[in-house]
């Protein structure tokens, strides 16, 4: 099977588009990524039968913790790891062809936000600086390079600097980005007020141990009041994916053309929800992941809904996530 292209992924458009590429992106890592053919043939699946997208089995997202998940024999360019606590095992997500990964976040912002040029970008993003290997260092790096702004930059602890930057933005009259980990905007959030309406603010998730964890009305609660602004933006993704998916507000969720979440029973993973607004797991086809796996079972919970959007609702338990430990032995 043919590998498709970036031209024919990054051109999709409606949803026949999308499951005749991921059908064929099915079979061709169905053959070439070798943990993934291994899991499926443990399933005793014939991935050349498979003939609709609800069929394709999804690989658990453990899977990359323990395997090099890849598609493709060249070697990595980059590797990719996920953040943990001292003596947990991380994820690792070997990247190929990092153009993958860059047409893919930029394709996405500019499909919900427009040109990254119109924008400055300041990454509060402390916990990520501070390690090697985070795919959303790399991210921001670019975001802020390819701004073309003089005041774009990253931030560590220098909360009275970014305080001084954003009034500048906002005297400015300049389209702002604040790109932060949950944690970091929080404690900024204890320090400085600031009254920008223009202003869009987008946590990526993440206590990272710092603070105690609460649900998503209590923390855009505390940032909308902090920033003086209507709705708190979100952007989902992970390690194991090279998209990501974006919240302009309510928590709810929004993919590119080339990315679906698909949700499944929470106790049979291997069965499809195929009703909207049911909670389950939450399965990604993220067809960016060419090299890789496109096909993902996180642990986390969520809904779907008929416009395909989606609301993360929370996280499998250890009792909750058996039933995909199963299939990882």
């Amino acid at each position: 099977m043919q590998k498709p292209s970036q031209q024919q992924v990054f051109s999709i458009k409606d949803q026949q588009q999308f499951q005749e590429s991921a059908l064929q992106v099915f079979q061709y890592q169905a053959q070439n990524c070798t943990i993934y053919r291994q899991f499926i043939k443990g399933l005793g699946i014939n991935a050349s039968a498979i003939t609709r997208v609800e069929h394709i089995p999804f690989l658990p997202v453990e899977f990359f913790k323990a395997h090099k998940v890849t598609s493709d024999e060249n070697p990595a360019k980059v590797t990719f790891t996920s953040s943990g606590t001292t003596g947990m095992i991380t994820s690792s997500h070997y990247v190929t062809d990092v153009s993958w990964y860059e047409q893919s976040f930029r394709k996405t912002f500019n499909h919900f936000y427009g040109d990254i040029k119109d924008y400055c970008v300041l990454a509060l993003l402390p916990a990520y600086l501070e390690r090697e290997g985070s795919s959303l260092i790399y991210m921001a790096q670019d975001m802020i390079n390819q701004s073309q702004n003089p005041d774009s930059g990253f931030y560590l602890y220098n909360h009275e600097d970014l305080y001084a930057q954003l009034i500048e933005q906002q005297q400015k009259n300049q389209p702002t980005l604040l790109l932060g980990v949950t944690f970091a905007l929080l404690d900024f959030a204890d320090k400085y007020q600031i009254d920008f309406p223009e202003l869009i603010v987008m946590e990526t998730g993440g206590m990272k141990g710092r603070r105690k964890e609460m649900i998503r009305e209590e923390l855009h609660g505390i940032l909308t009041k902090a920033f003086g602004v209507n709705h708190i933006h979100s952007e989902y993704g992970m390690t194991e994916l090279l998209s990501q998916a974006y919240s302009k507000g309510d928590g709810i969720f929004n993919c590119p053309p080339w990315m679906q979440i698909i949700t499944r029973d929470t106790n049979d993973p291997l069965t499809i929800l195929n009703a909207p607004n049911k909670t389950g797991g939450v399965n990604i086809i993220d067809l960016a992941n060419i090299n890789s796996c496109s096909f993902i079972a996180t642990q986390d919970l969520g809904k779907t809904f008929a416009d395909r959007s989606f609301e993360i609702i929370g996280r499998f338990d250890n009792a909750d996530i058996r039933g995909c430990n199963l299939l990882i032995a």
